[in-house]
This record gives C-alpha cells, sequence and structure tokens, in this order.
C-alpha cells in the first residue's frame, strides 16, 4: 500500500480532493477539506458507561481519507469483529458512573424528551429519569441510570423511525435506487421507488470541521476491504460517494459523543449488508446537519 509520501510523490497522477480545479467522482461541487476542529476541553468528558465498552485495536472514529482512494495492492482482508459490538454502552461523564439514577440533564435531554414524549424542557427531572431508566433497560442500554446520552437518543431515534420513516419527506422518491441519510436524525436507508431495500439504521456522520457534504452524489468506487492510505485504518465495505467520504463500517457503537471525519460510519454488520445493496453509480441524496455540529 502507497504511504501518504508515495501518494504525494506520483504529482498530478493523484490529485487532492481540495486541489483547484478538481472535482472528485461522485460530486457534483467540492468543497474545500476543513481544518481539524479545536478540541473543546471539558473537566468531565464523556466516557463508555461500562468498562471494555470498546474495541481498542482500531479507533472508533475511523477518519476520512484526505486523498482520493488508493486500491492496496497486497488484497490483504481487513479484521472481523472479535466481540459483540451490538451492546450498547451509554456514554456518559464519570460523575454519573454507577448512579442508579441521576439529576444531570444528558447531552441529549431534548431529543430524548421529545422521542419520548415527556415534556420537553431540556431539564432533567425525576419522572424524566424515571421514563429514561425504563427505556434503557427496555432496550438493554448499560447502564440503565436514566442519563440521556447519544446512545440512548440514537436509539429513540432508530425505533421513532422504524414507525414513521420519513415524516418530512426528504427522501426523494426516484424509480431507481437512493440511499437517503438523515444527518438530523442519523439515521440512513435506501429505498426504489415506494420499496424500501435497506431499512432503516444509525449511522454517524461528520464532526464540526469535517461535515458530510450534503445534496446529491453517486456511489463511484467500492472496495470491500479498503485501509486508509493516509491513516493505515481499516474501513470495511468502503463506498465511496463524494471526493474521500464512504459509507464504511467502523469497529464498535455508532453513537458515540464526537462525530466521523466527513465519512457515513455504520456498525459492521449494516455496512455488510449495504454492500450486498448498493452498486456503483447508485444515487445517494443526503440532507441536514449532525446535531452539535
Amino acid at each position: 500500500m502507497l504511504g501518504l509520501a508515495a501518494v504525494l510523490a506520483l504529482g498530478p497522477t493523484v490529485a487532492l480532493a481540495d486541489s483547484p480545479g478538481t472535482v472528485p467522482p461522485g460530486s457534483a461541487a467540492v468543497e474545500p477539506a476543513p481544518p481539524p476542529a479545536s478540541a473543546a476541553g471539558s473537566d468531565d468528558p464523556l466516557v463508555p458507561g461500562v468498562v471494555g465498552g470498546g474495541r481498542a485495536e482500531y479507533p472508533m472514529d475511523t477518519p476520512d481519507q484526505v486523498l482520493p482512494p488508493l486500491q492496496s495492492e497486497d488484497g490483504v482482508p481487513v479484521p472481523e469483529p472479535e466481540e459483540d459490538v451490538d451492546e450498547l454502552v451509554e456514554y456518559l461523564p464519570r460523575s454519573v458512573v454507577g448512579a442508579a439514577c441521576t439529576a444531570t440533564a444528558g447531552t441529549h435531554q431534548r431529543q430524548v424528551e421529545r422521542l419520548l414524549k415527556l415534556r420537553v424542557d431540556g431539564k432533567q427531572s425525576a419522572a424524566d429519569c424515571r421514563a429514561i431508566r425504563a427505556f434503557q433497560v427496555r432496550e438493554k442500554i448499560k447502564p440503565a441510570n436514566g442519563y440521556a446520552g447519544p446512545v440512548t437518543w440514537a436509539r429513540a431515534e432508530l425505533l421513532a423511525a422504524r414507525k414513521d420513516l420519513d415524516p418530512g419527506r426528504r427522501c426523494p422518491v426516484k424509480k431507481y435506487a437512493v440511499a437517503c441519510v438523515d444527518l438530523d436524525r442519523q439515521l440512513m436507508w435506501v429505498r426504489k421507488d415506494k420499496k424500501i431495500t435497506f431499512p432503516v439504521v444509525n449511522i454517524r456522520s461528520g464532526r464540526p470541521g469535517y461535515a458530510t457534504r450534503t445534496g446529491w452524489h453517486s456511489v463511484y468506487w467500492r472496495h470491500k476491504d479498503h485501509w486508509s492510505s493516509i491513516y493505515n485504518t481499516p474501513m470495511p465495505f468502503s463506498q465511496f460517494f463524494s471526493g474521500g467520504q464512504a459509507f464504511h463500517a467502523v469497529y464498535g457503537q455508532i453513537a458515540t459523543p464526537t462525530g466521523s471525519r466527513g465519512c457515513v460510519n455504520l456498525g459492521y454488520g449494516n455496512a455488510r449488508k449495504l454492500w450486498d445493496v448498493l452498486r456503483q453509480g447508485d444515487r445517494v441524496y443526503i440532507w441536514g446537519k449532525r446535531p452539535g455540529g
């Protein structure tokens, strides 16, 4: 596999995604690559609520590529997950880890209140905590302590979408397949005419400074066993649709406090299923904005 230095040494044969006058395949327009967002300091950072709730060998947040994708010459398969990545482990402040219930408002308090049909005020009441905790117990979210974090919000959003997939009618209905990506709710699905060919799933899109590009795109290149040529990081079941931005699997949970660096991340199992649904040339339509981004 070519490293960054080798790629840059190729000169004009490989164009930077943000080079003047270059338009990567699959994009109607190209945004310059934004600078990295500065990390905001926090005295009480969010952490997995249960020790061991992640895979240490590979980043939970697989970075987007700055350069157009390069195919590996060695053809080595990316590793498969070795643990239960479907376990729902909430992220919460260290101060509430292990608490039976908490009066601390969660990072997604308003969203969870709306989805659970509670009073939407963004303030954690005792009644809110009991209702959220009951939801967490029912959905096997750990720890079930009433904290409205990203995992609880993502699960509630997914369940609501299964009942009412597209309340805003944002996903275009076409005779051909369209991969619909809702950044507002961090969800995606695929439809062809009136038929849903890939059911709604949770996704993770770009963090502040690395926004996933909205609008129409096309799947222009696919690589099942892809590795990032910039970060030497596995990106299983990659399906590129806009420059270095792609659908691909990550190891671990999708609902984390931070987003990706532009890619649309899916859980490993969902990315593998999506691989069998989409084909090169299929259209992608993206709208909205990741909450907090």
